[in-house]
């Protein structure tokens, strides 16, 4: 089977989308049950749950989620997204600093300048500069030509080697690094010859460059949002970029992990008021990034029914938390034969958004994408399954 366009990140995956999948809709405790039972016993596991906490959705989709919220909802559960261990300190950075930004398109056709920061997208995102970068656009019918490229990072990446301008920095000095920039443009004297592993001169000639651009981009990664002052580090580079808008325009768009992470943050949104980490318990929607992340809950032993809307990044929970997953009741939800390192009590295979079912997912730009079913599926969706056990709950 051959794929047009090329992409290491997904021929695999649909390599193993075209061969048959198995029919088992359910399972409890590994064995394959009818659709019914598992949908009962998974509701009566909801409903003796004093602290149920939901988990996921960034492979789900709109449907997905919006099902997800309703039956945390109705059993006064925590929901938390992907995002409270991966960019969540940067939706709190937005909250106190703002954000300057735009669709993917207007950079293609508008920007002069792009800066990859704390990210390698020729190997994480492979198509991200070809569609962006190299792409001509409306004010930049040159593509590749008529754009600077540049690349800050602590290691030298292979986006790095593609750039025009290559700057390395000391592990973890993007916090000092961005506040000298900001010292810069507001002219103030500094009195060291090097920051964070930058000589001087090249922070001055690279503010100068970004307040000299028609129209700057910045792409940051989730490296910048890590560690424990990771929200500070993203508000200093909004703050930059907000300084930089008193020269003329510029935006910082986030790198997304693969899935519909945006969306799970956008459904949240406007389904509870805040993107992520939200208590139902109360019977109305409680924030608290921390008390009602995922990882922090389990490690405290605080949930004691977990329902996991897609499973692939259980392994970035911490260590005590993957322990207690294995401790207490799990529901999963994903597709068969993937993310089955943690034992569920009742598991349903679902069919793939986009694949077997039609749905709506976001780009990186919060931008929503209706998706199209590609192949046949006798397995049912998230939502139809999130669904029924909302019924049975109910009932």
């Amino acid at each position: 089977m051959d794929f047009s366009p090329a992409c290491a990140l997904a021929e695999p995956w649909f390599r193993w989308l075209s061969q048959p999948l198995p029919t088992d809709v359910a399972e409890i405790s590994g064995q394959p049950v009818p659709l019914e039972q598992a949908v009962q016993n998974a509701a009566k596991l909801l409903r003796e749950a004093k602290s149920p906490l939901f988990f996921g959705l960034s492979r789900s989709s709109t449907d997905g989620q919006r099902a997800a919220c309703e039956l945390a909802d109705r059993v006064g559960a925590v929901i938390d997204t992907t995002a409270s261990i991966g960019h969540g300190p940067s939706i709190m950075a937005f909250q106190v600093a703002g954000e300057s930004t735009c669709t993917l398109g207007e950079i293609r056709h508008r920007s002069d300048l792009v800066v990859y920061w704390g990210s390698d997208p020729l190997t994480t995102h492979p198509r991200h500069i070809e569609r962006i970068v190299e792409r001509p656009g409306l004010y930049r019918p040159g593509g590749r030509r008529d754009r600077r490229l540049i690349v800050i990072d602590s290691n030298r990446t292979a986006s790095a080697a593609a750039a025009d301008q290559f700057i390395q920095t000391h592990p973890g000095a993007d916090f000092e690094i961005l506040w000298v920039l900001r010292a810069i443009l507001q002219n103030i004297d500094l009195p060291e010859s090097e920051y964070g592993g930058v000589p001087l001169a090249v922070l001055k000639q690279l503010a100068q460059d970004f307040a000299g651009s028609h129209y700057g981009a910045i792409f940051f990664g989730v490296q910048l949002a890590e560690g424990p002052s990771g929200h500070c580090t993203i508000e200093a580079l909004l703050r930059l970029v907000t300084d930089l808008n008193l020269h003329t325009r510029f935006v910082a768009r986030r790198m997304r992990v693969p899935g519909d992470v945006t969306g799970a943050d956008s459904v949240l949104c406007w389904q509870t008021g805040y993107p992520f980490s939200v208590s139902l318990s109360s019977g109305y929607p409680r924030y608290n990034p921390g008390e009602y992340s995922a990882g922090p809950m389990l490690a405290r032993g605080e949930a004691d029914c977990v329902v996991l809307v897609g499973a692939e990044r259980v392994e970035k929970l911490p260590q005590a938390a993957q322990l207690q997953l294995r401790k207490i009741p799990v529901i999963q939800l994903d597709p068969p034969e993937t993310c089955r390192d943690i034992p569920a009590t009742v598991r349903f295979n679902t069919a793939i958004y986009g694949i077997h079912r039609r749905g709506t997912a976001y780009r990186m730009d919060e931008v929503p994408v209706p998706l199209r079913k590609v192949l046949e599926s006798p397995l049912p969706s998230d939502d139809e399954v999130l669904r029924a056990i909302l019924k049975a709950v109910r009932g």
